[in-house]
């Protein structure tokens, strides 16, 4: 099958089916965190080695005029609320991402990061104001509140090797809830004054973006054309221009593949290949954009221009800061640095939890802990990272000195977030192991994206029968992705005794012409009580599944040949074929090889040391729910 990766350590959704957005965001972030450091030191080293050169530099002026209507701003300017609105529009979709399709499609999910995200700036921000009581710098709470989630993943990366992965979705839910607060905290607190001509035209373009998107127009160009009215319009009006991003992020849907839409593509694309003419190559495009969602497109076009573009320029822009002189002892004798070190030091991480248990109490069970109490607390002391839309809201608040404290501060939140983190950690990993398992995963329900439950009277089962941990594949047997899955898929029921491995047959008809009558033949050695000896023969063999073949093989798997011709002849296995293909269709998989371990779909690599790792979780899992 054909699929955008060159080895199957790519996704588990070779081809058809869309990448995980909610993986690769995380995986990108945590990445790109290191660029992020990069350039905040290159900036640091720049304001000091030449202060007047740096502040000249970002203080150009650059003027964009349509006739007597223009726009001018400083570069520094121009990246705070032009750039930063490309960053939100990639921080709203993948919230509405994980609101369509990730953990937070169980809306009572959403209930547990919004309380902790809340939380975590509400707290924060009161230990702010009661540091700078009485100083005249308390119009610089805003810079206490956000968490930076490239830095905060990245962190994760380093110190919480053994976390489990619902962390990172709890933390990429709750920076989303600080970073769509913040952007309101900015337009109301920290905009300019606003100017009344030009908000009601701001107000129209979002209403006109509204109307298009219930028309269902689906032209990339109408909605950016809109969104820089809008953005225009903000600026104007007085209201920081970057909720616009958000706002696009946020209304922009996400849904999966569905293999009506694929195979419709795979018919294009064979159109065009009889006639490679330039009408039936657009046709081949938009039908190809057609089967994949505009949020999936979006964000494989602009996260990592935002991840390794936007925000370490915004860093080169906004941290360098002159040390000399002892400014760093005055910075932290002054209420600004210590108010922010605080905040972040103490309240995120109180923040996060006292919110987390107040709302699951409340909840008399109805909502619980996505982790244990354990890698609660070092979520809440990774969310302690702040950097973009605290520097972000720090150059609205303060000039001058205390701009200077007030970066310091939010650069040193980096260090602490770091040390408080790995010190939670290495107490973590001193438990003993039950002990120490229960802190980190807790009793959470999982989300069970497997439709249709194994069933070991039908499914096609290798393994223990009553094993902790059951992966279900949906494969074909022409798709060489599933192939190549197979000696990883064998090496892993090796390694673990007591895993359970079952196959679910996936044909895809409009690509692999004989993945058909592999599966039924496969099934007809069923009858037989042959099926693995078949099932093996078929993946060994993929390049060379005719039907005179089909017959090579059932003989080498010492079948009764001529049972086995009148099985397939009169397709007596189409059946049992069709009802896989259907329950594929009930769990939203349209691809293969795809994964599931103990009924939560397996995003991400399917080499041994990514399934090894889902199994380990998995069975770590269940023997806390047992």
């Amino acid at each position: 099958m054909a699929s955008e990766h060159a080895d199957y350590t790519g996704r588990t959704q070779c081809g058809t089916e869309p990448r995980s957005p909610l993986r690769d965001f995380l995986r990108t972030e945590t990445g790109s965190a290191a660029v992020l450091v990069a350039a905040a030191l290159v900036a640091l080293a720049w304001a000091n080695a030449s202060p007047s050169a740096y502040e000249s530099f970002w203080g150009t002026h650059l003027s964009l005029r349509l006739g007597s209507h223009g726009i001018s701003l400083d570069l520094r300017e121009w990246i705070n609320s032009g750039l930063m609105t490309l960053f939100f529009f990639v921080v709203g979709l993948e919230a509405r991402r994980e609101f369509d399709l990730g953990e937070l499609r169980e809306r009572r999910r959403l209930a547990l990061p919004l309380a902790a995200g809340l939380s975590s700036m509400i707290v924060p921000i009161a230990l702010y104001l009661a540091v700078n009581a009485g100083h005249g710098t308390e119009q610089g709470w805003g810079v206490a509140m956000s968490t930076d989630t490239a830095f905060a993943l990245g962190l994760l990366a380093v110190v919480g090797r053994h976390i489990p992965p619902n962390l990172r979705v709890f933390i990429l839910t709750m920076s989303v809830v600080d970073d769509f607060v913040a952007l309101g905290v900015i337009a109301v607190f920290y905009g300019d004054r606003l100017t009344v001509p030009a908000l009601p035209v701001a107000v129209a373009a979002f209403a006109v973006i509204l109307l298009v998107r219930r028309l269902g127009v689906r032209r990339g160009a109408v909605y950016a054309v809109l969104g820089v009215v809008m953005w225009g319009a903000l600026l104007d009006s007085g209201v920081d221009p970057i909720v616009t991003g958000l706002a696009m992020g946020l209304l922009t849907y996400a849904y999966p593949a569905s293999r009506s839409d694929l195979e419709q593509a795979s018919g294009l694309f064979r159109l065009f290949r009889e006639q490679p003419t330039p009408e039936l190559e657009r046709h081949v495009r938009v039908g190809i954009a057609s089967a994949i969602s505009p949020n999936d497109r979006y964000q494989g076009m602009y996260h990592p221009w935002t991840s390794y573009l936007v925000v370490p320029v915004f860093a080169l822009a906004n941290a360098g800061i002159e040390l000399g002189g002892g400014r760093l002892a005055d910075a932290f004798t002054s209420p600004i640095t210590l108010g922010i070190l605080i905040a972040y030091g103490v309240g995120k991480p109180v923040g996060v939890v006292a919110a987390s248990a107040l709302t699951a109490a409340a909840s008399r069970g109805r909502v619980r802990l996505p982790v244990g109490w354990g890698a609660l607390v070092a979520g809440g002391t990774l969310s302690a990272a702040g950097f973009t839309v605290s520097l972000l809201i720090a150059t609205h608040a303060f000039t001058g000195a205390a701009l200077e404290d007030a970066k310091i501060g939010v650069l040193s939140t980096l260090l602490l977030s770091f040390l408080t983190s790995r010190l939670v950690t290495a107490v973590i990993a001193t438990l003993p192991k039950p002990l120490r398992l229960r802190v980190l995963l807790g009793k959470a329900e999982t989300i069970i994206d497997l439709a249709t439950p194994v069933d070991p009277d039908v499914d096609h089962v290798r393994g223990p029968e009553h094993a902790p941990v059951t992966i279900v594949e949906y494969g074909d047997y022409e798709c060489p992705y599933c192939g190549q899955a197979e000696p990883v898929v064998r090496e892993l029921l090796a390694d673990f005794g007591d895993v359970r491995y079952v196959w679910r047959h996936l044909p895809l008809t409009d690509v692999h012409i004989n993945a058909q009558l592999a599966a039924e033949a496969a099934e007809a050695a069923a009858r037989q009580d042959r099926f693995w000896e078949m099932h093996d023969l078929l993946l060994r063999h993929q390049g060379d599944l005719p039907f005179e073949q089909l017959r090579a093989y059932a003989t080498a798997a010492e079948l009764d040949i001529a049972r086995f011709e009148r099985d397939l002849d009169a397709h007596k296995g189409a059946a049992r074929v069709a009802a896989d293909v259907e329950s594929a269709d009930l769990s939203s998989v349209a691809g293969t090889p795809t994964f599931f371990v103990n009924g939560r779909r397996h995003h991400g690599a399917y080499d041994i040391a990514s399934l090894s790792a889902a199994v380990r979780v998995a069975r770590a899992r269940a023997a806390i729910t047992d």
